[in-house]
């Protein structure tokens, strides 16, 4: 079964949320909201929504409707405000409380979201709000700017489709990181599916399988954002793994180790699949 999330744009109907010089928070919402939820679609992510079209529900009403649903996951997209305007700006996402999975995507969001221009303003807790308390999966709610400050909504209008790309990618890596999702690395240059341990004609039976005696390695991550890599590569390093980082097609490859065969290779697979990570085999 994929991974489900549903996506939940905030405010709708008669409730316009906040209000800025004719812009309504509950069309920055939606229009967000879709064009997340066809990125992440397009990946493989079995996506419901609260409404799609300009309708009320209460917060209650949405987290019911998640818990019914099922889903894995629950993200609500909102743009902020502040009593003064053009005084604040930034992103901020908030969470029940600061642990688990939710944490860590809330902070991923973030740092996707400041690489864009967005001053990050963090994750904060909000225990009150019905759609984090109600909800029985983790969830989030993304503030993706403040609507009262012309900052922000110029970053909104002008980096439109990189904000919802933004939010999908903070929303992927952490599925991928946490083994939910496959890695989403390009088949190029590997050895393996996702997963394997052996490749094409079974090579384990035959370490020096193929002239030129080629080299492995295991990789236990591949990013878009460089900081992803960086935190996977110090994580592994703490626990005496030695892995690197390298860069190439886009992605920021974490892998450890370079082995002349692919049972030794294999070896340290195992270690890293006992230690909790999603491992592929790479030759070169």
């Amino acid at each position: 079964m994929p991974y489900s999330i549903m996506l939940d744009a905030g405010h709708g109907g008669r409730d316009p949320g906040a209000v800025y010089n004719g812009r309504q928070e509950k069309d920055d919402t939606l229009a967000l909201t879709l064009a997340v939820g066809e990125i992440l679609q397009g990946r493989g992510i079995d996506v419901l929504y609260t409404r799609t079209t300009d309708v009320y529900e209460s917060p209650y009403q949405k987290a019911m409707e998640a818990n019914e649903a099922g889903v894995d996951f629950f993200v609500s997209i909102h743009r902020n405000s502040y009593p003064t305007d053009n005084t604040v700006s930034g992103v901020e996402t908030l969470v029940y409380d600061k642990s688990g999975l939710k944490l860590q995507m809330a902070e991923n969001i973030n740092e996707q979201l400041e690489a864009i221009g967005f001053v990050n303003l963090g994750v904060k807790e909000r225990p009150g709000l019905v759609v984090l308390r109600r909800t029985r999966m983790p969830a989030v709610l993304v503030e993706a700017g403040f609507i009262n400050s012309d900052t922000d909504n110029q970053l909104f209008d002008d980096n439109f489709d990189d904000i919802a790309l933004a939010i999908a990618e903070g929303i992927l890596d952490t599925l991928q990181m946490n083994g939910l999702i496959e890695n989403n690395m390009d088949s190029e240059n590997m050895e393996n599916p996702p997963g394997s341990s052996t490749g094409n004609g079974n090579p384990g039976n035959n370490p020096e399988h193929s002239e030129g005696s080629p080299q492995y390695t295991v990789q236990a991550g591949a990013f878009r954002n460089g900081a992803y890599a960086d935190r996977l590569q110090k994580e592994l390093l703490e626990q005496d793994f030695p892995a690197v980082t390298s860069q190439g097609g886009g992605l920021y490859r974490v892998t450890v180790g370079t082995f002349p065969t692919l049972d030794e290779a294999a070896d340290m697979e195992r270690r890293l699949k006992r230690a909790g990570y999603q491992t592929v085999i790479v030759s070169s």
